[in-house]
């Protein structure tokens, strides 16, 4: 048995408010998730899934321990469409060289979202 990584499979956002947070991310996605139970909501995003998962504690602190950046193909639109939605600037895009271009925002509830605009990926931009 091989112990060699495959890759990235999974994202977890924990929230404070599972239907809540289901209902924000479908509209930001612009999906429903495949699998919605009352312990895990899990989207099929671009081959990987996004999973929100609820937590007992709303002061819990979130977010800025682990970056996971999302493939766009328009970073300036996908963005500003988290801000229309109630998710706070963290960093606005940012070249950071070669045309590859970088954002945050915090959800709702904290987490990080990260956005990468690649066009040297070939798995997807």
């Amino acid at each position: 048995m091989s112990t060699s990584l495959l890759g990235l499979r999974t994202c977890i956002y924990r929230v404070s408010d599972l239907q809540r947070a289901t209902e924000w991310y479908s509209t930001y996605l612009g999906i429903r998730p495949y699998f919605e139970q009352p312990f895990y909501v899990g989207f099929e995003v671009g081959g990987y899934e996004l999973g929100l998962q609820p937590v007992e504690n709303e002061n819990s602190s979130f977010g800025e321990n682990i970056e996971t950046y999302w493939g766009v193909e328009d970073i300036d639109a996908a963005f500003a469409k988290l801000i229309e939605l109630g998710a706070a600037e963290h960093q606005k895009p940012t070249e950071v060289g070669d045309g590859i271009r970088v954002a945050t925002a915090k959800d709702p509830w904290g987490n990080l979202v990260g956005l990468i605009y690649n066009p040297h990926f070939k798995g997807g931009k």
